[in-house]
Formats: structure tokens, sequence, C-alpha cells
């Protein structure tokens, strides 16, 4: 069984839940709020204060989009210290399960795959000079 059919159609990978998620979870900030608050649960001030660079604007819709997903759960607080809380669900826990790997991956192959990059770029360059000269 062949995990991506050929040819692969513009349907095909509008209708792929991987794809969807993936594309989702995998933008800028996503993984990192979610890692975040698999640590302990935060309150929205204290998410937008603990990650630099982050407007207030994306984390809310970043937070709005985990919680669609079901990786993030919403729980308002009532009284004198109203506010939000936002915590990790199990299912948002056991995606984290899957990526820490693929992070872990990253980490050891860091120096493999920055010499494939310089490599790359470095063939990149001469071709590109090359061919400014024909």
């Amino acid at each position: 069984m062949s995990l991506v059919p050929v040819p692969v159609t513009t349907a095909d990978r509008a209708a792929c839940p991987v794809s969807d998620l993936l594309s989702r979870v995998g933008d800028k900030w996503s993984l990192l709020v979610l890692a975040l608050l698999a640590e302990r649960s935060y309150g929205f001030n204290e998410l937008d204060r603990a990650v630099h660079g982050l407007s207030r604007r994306i984390l809310t819709r970043t937070l709005r989009a985990l919680e669609r997903d079901g990786l993030v759960s919403r729980e308002e607080r009532p009284g004198k210290a109203a506010g939000v809380t936002y915590a990790a669900t199990a299912l948002g826990r056991s995606m984290l399960d899957l990526v820490v790997p693929l992070g872990q991956w990253v980490l050891r192959h860091e120096d493999e795959i920055e010499a494939a990059r310089s490599a790359y770029d470095n063939a990149a360059s001469t071709r590109r000079a090359v061919s400014t000269l024909d």
C-alpha cells in the first residue's frame, strides 16, 4: 500500500486530514504553545508574556485553532479572578508524544542538516554564477 496516491491531485491534498492538521500545527507558533500547555495550564496573559514575539492577535488565533482541533482546552474562570485558562488535552499530549521524537531527531542531526544546506547553497551559488556567464 502506498502512502501517497500518484499522481497527487489538488483534490487529494484538500481532502487529506493529515495535511490539514499538519499545516495548522506546523505553523510558527502552534507546537510551541502546545508544548508549554502540556507542562501546565496557563492564563492568556501568562502565555502572552511567556512567548516573546507572538502578538496577542496571533496567540488568540493559535489558541482557537488548537482548541478547535481538540488539542487544547479552554476554561473560563468566574469571579474576582475572572479570566481564561488553557491546557493541553489528552489528544494534544498524545500528538506531542509523536512530535517530540521528531524534534529530538532534528537535534541529533542538526550538524548534518546544516552541512547539507551549506553544500546545496554553495553548489546553487556556483550554478548561478556559471549561468550568468553563459
